[in-house]
């Protein structure tokens, strides 16, 4: 079953060299799992750390969601959504879970 997937094409000499392709589906790709230590981008923690947000919080306005998209994607109400973003809340993992699923990042990647 094939998937579209965003892949760039680099050509040396008129022909086609290399294949870059997203990092999750090169780890898809290659069978291994993600590195320890995720990657959050900088504009993240610039969230976070100028703004006050938690972690959470600041992957929703990164991804430019409000609170009530993300409940609706995660099937829990905008006040459970305030709730989780509190600064110094650690939420449970499966809470965790979800939330990675709804913004489509890994659980690593929401923990502090």
């Amino acid at each position: 079953m094939a998937r579209h997937t965003e892949v760039q094409i680099i050509s040396q000499g008129g022909r086609p060299a290399f294949a870059v392709v997203p990092y999750d589906e090169w780890l898809a790709l290659t069978g291994q799992q993600e590195e320890a230590g995720a990657y959050i981008p900088h504009e993240v923690v610039g969230l976070q750390l100028h703004k006050g947000l938690s972690l959470l919080a600041a992957w929703r306005a990164y991804q430019g969601l409000s609170q009530q998209e993300l409940a609706d994607r995660m099937g829990v109400s905008q006040s459970s959504v305030a709730q989780m973003e509190k600064p110094g809340v650690n939420p449970r993992r499966s809470t965790l879970e979800r939330a990675a699923a709804a913004l489509g990042i890994t659980v690593a990647q929401l923990e502090d």
